[in-house]
């Protein structure tokens, strides 16, 4: 009984047990107690001829509403064959805009679908489903808990994690007073921080007007990596900025000095839009219809090594300023 106590004790070990229970549970409930009664089917299940009028009415209702979102998700109803779906709309759009389906598949070229073979489910007041999710959920928050407790938001050595690391640098950052120049003060201004080991690094800001009326919103996010091996060696990051009142997203790729001299990453990552030379002190502006942010590099490190000189960062942080070019 003291070894089983023992396990409690370890993140690890609790948070095995409460996997167990939790699957336990969740078949029990799910299958003996309120089983699952199907009462809609799900879009993935239809047949192809009515997913393609599906499809073409959700590409419809993205130009009208140019919801991203509510696309992605959408689309994802499809299930694995969305993308083939997508290609039978583009041969034949019917009534819908052809320029309108490039701009929706952009939107949704990296949503993630299910494997060949999964299905989705809609619909219906299946309580059991709901409850194993929740079942689920709790479980995965639980594993989630334990590991971050076995990190402890730092690495093997005991030193700050990357993310802990950038969330310091960015509490040093003194924001630039826009106003000492005679200009209009930014409705927002935010400090973003990548540090090398952070391979998950995508930073996004909502953008709201001092009303709080929503208007778009802004980021930074990996673009490109050079070399092999952990952790990631990243030479260019994509900035962007969403006006929630114009479709397209603007959006420029900052990159190293040693990816923006050679032509096969130029190559690689003009299609994501205009390619800067990052450099300190650089100032970067996108515009929209709507919406103006200037990106400033307020710190720039490069990595050493074997690979490249100046061809992967150690550190980049960056401030994003915005103004509204309109009333509210």
């Amino acid at each position: 009984m003291n070894s089983i106590f023992d396990l409690f004790r370890k993140p690890v070990g609790a948070a095995l047990i409460a996997l167990v229970l939790g699957i336990a549970l969740g078949l029990t409930w799910g299958w003996g107690i309120q089983p699952v009664e199907w009462q809609d089917a799900p879009v993935s299940q239809l047949r192809e001829d009515l997913q393609v009028d599906y499809l073409r009415a959700v590409i419809d209702s993205f130009r009208v509403n140019a919801d991203q979102a509510q696309a992605i998700r959408r689309y994802q109803e499809l299930g694995a064959n969305a993308p083939a779906i997508l290609d039978q709309v583009k041969i034949s759009p019917g009534t819908v805009d052809p320029a309108v389906i490039n701009i929706f598949e952009g939107v949704v070229a990296t949503a993630p679908l299910p494997a060949p073979g999964e299905t989705t489910t809609s619909g219906g007041d299946n309580m059991s489903t709901i409850i194993i999710l929740f079942g689920l959920l709790a479980v995965g928050g639980v594993i989630a808990a334990a590991f971050m407790l076995l990190r402890r938001r730092s690495s093997g050595d005991g030193s700050l994690s990357a993310a802990r690391q950038a969330t310091e640098f960015n509490r040093s950052v003194e924001m630039t007073d826009y106003s000492t120049g005679g200009s209009a003060p930014p409705i927002a201004q935010f400090v973003t921080t990548y540090v090398i080991g952070d391979d998950l690094f995508d930073d996004s800001f909502s953008i709201d007007s001092p009303a709080g009326k929503f208007l778009g919103e802004c980021g930074v996010g990996i673009s490109d990596t050079i070399g092999i091996g952990d952790p990631k060696k990243v030479t260019a990051f994509e900035v962007w900025v969403f006006d929630q009142n114009q479709i397209e997203t603007v959006t420029k790729v900052l990159m190293s000095e040693h990816a923006f001299s050679d032509d096969g990453y130029r190559r690689k990552l003009e299609s994501k839009g205009e390619l800067i030379d990052i450099q300190p002190g650089l100032q970067v502006v996108l515009e929209t219809n709507n919406l103006q942010v200037i990106i400033t590099v307020v710190d720039m490190q490069y990595g050493g090594g074997s690979l490249p000189e100046s061809s992967y960062f150690e550190r980049v942080s960056l401030e994003l300023a915005i103004w509204s070019k309109t009333g509210f």
